[in-house]
């Protein structure tokens, strides 16, 4: 039946073709990588079509009006309570009920605790939790076996991550040294942070009340700031193409006293761009200005809750060396047209 299209899918998939006793058919598979609902697709279900145009069609010439930049905002905080797990958005779509919402998040995860069983003679159910109850308690931070469970030795919890991370509940973000492309051939595998798969359910998970998160204006305010690391980085792996397994990075400086670090680092056509994640004025970009002076770099991305846009940075850092680059400072609203954005800013 050679018309016939058969799709597989399931949090348990790649387990199963770990184990799969046939001849995978070469040329006749296709893989594709499903990610929760983008903040664009976010949009789409609630019938705001219009403000996508919006977004596909701004550039830096024009002036985001406040009525529609805090339209955008209000959306966004929406979208980082309800997150992107289709059951809740549709729900959302329909109801507009946040103890629903809440009571879809609690099935989701618990049904993903009981899918636990079904790795039964891999590794004992009680280190799964313990990587599982871990990750949103260390966002935003390199990731410490030792803070999953002290008592338990790492290589058990190492494999309780890679576990988890293989049936895609949490992502893993390597420390790359960003010398060069590609950015994964100078990763430290030793070093990475992990995010979860969703922002709603990482919500639940650190027992976070949606309607507090509904009262708070400013996305850097909340668990210090580490949710709006989460939310960044779940709309950077949309902007991978779906036949390809998104990867993020991130770089920090390994000397010994230094706290440089920068949240993310992606791969723009040829170039290495870094993101910063954060509320800050230009001048308060520290860690930014060390990366951007050390690697030699004129293109960098801020991303926070204020309007776009374009800084000519001309600084200085601690180490004397000048600092001279170009920052695109975007809303968390146009993640998803980030590429599209810095080509506007290489050609003008």
């Amino acid at each position: 039946m050679s018309d016939l299209a058969v799709i597989a899918t399931g949090s348990l998939l790649d387990f199963a073709l770990e184990k799969h006793e046939f001849s995978m058919p070469v040329g006749r598979i296709g893989y594709m990588y499903l990610e929760p609902l983008s903040f664009e697709e976010f949009l789409n279900a609630l019938g705001h079509s219009h403000l996508i145009d919006f977004l596909k069609n701004f550039n830096f010439d024009i002036s985001i009006l406040d009525v529609i930049h805090n339209q955008f905002l209000t959306i966004l905080k929406e979208y980082l309570i309800i997150g992107g797990m289709p059951a809740t958005v549709s729900s959302w779509s329909k109801e507009k009920n946040l103890d629903t919402i809440n009571q879809i998040h609690y099935d989701l995860l618990s049904t993903y605790r009981d899918d636990f069983s079904k790795y039964s003679g891999r590794l004992p159910l009680n280190r799964l939790e313990d990587i599982i109850n871990s990750v949103p308690n260390q966002l935003g931070k390199k990731f410490v076996y030792n803070q999953a469970n002290p008592d338990v030795g790492s290589n058990a919890l190492k494999q309780g991550l890679e576990l988890v991370s293989k049936a895609r509940l949490c992502h893993q973000v390597f420390l790359t040294s960003a010398n060069g492309l590609p950015l994964a051939a100078e990763t430290n595998e030793k070093f990475f942070k992990v995010i979860m798969l969703d922002i709603g359910l990482c919500n639940v998970s650190l027992g976070l009340s949606l309607y507090e998160l509904s009262s708070i204006n400013e996305l850097s305010m909340i668990n210090n700031g580490s949710l709006s690391e989460e939310l960044t980085g779940q709309l950077l792996r949309t902007l991978f193409p779906a036949y390809i397994s998104p990867r993020l990075f991130y770089w920090q400086q390994t000397k010994k006293n230094s706290e440089a670090e920068i949240d993310y680092i992606i791969q723009h056509q040829s170039m290495i761009v870094p993101i910063e994640v954060k509320s800050g004025k230009p001048g308060s970009l520290k860690s930014l200005h060390y990366f951007m002076a050390e690697k030699n770099k004129n293109l960098a991305v801020r991303i926070n809750s204020d309007k776009p846009s374009i800084h000519h940075i001309n600084t200085q850092t601690s180490s004397t060396l000048p600092s001279n680059y170009i920052l695109t400072s975007i809303p968390f609203y146009l993640i998803e047209q980030l590429p599209r954005l810095l080509n506007l800013v290489k050609t003008s």
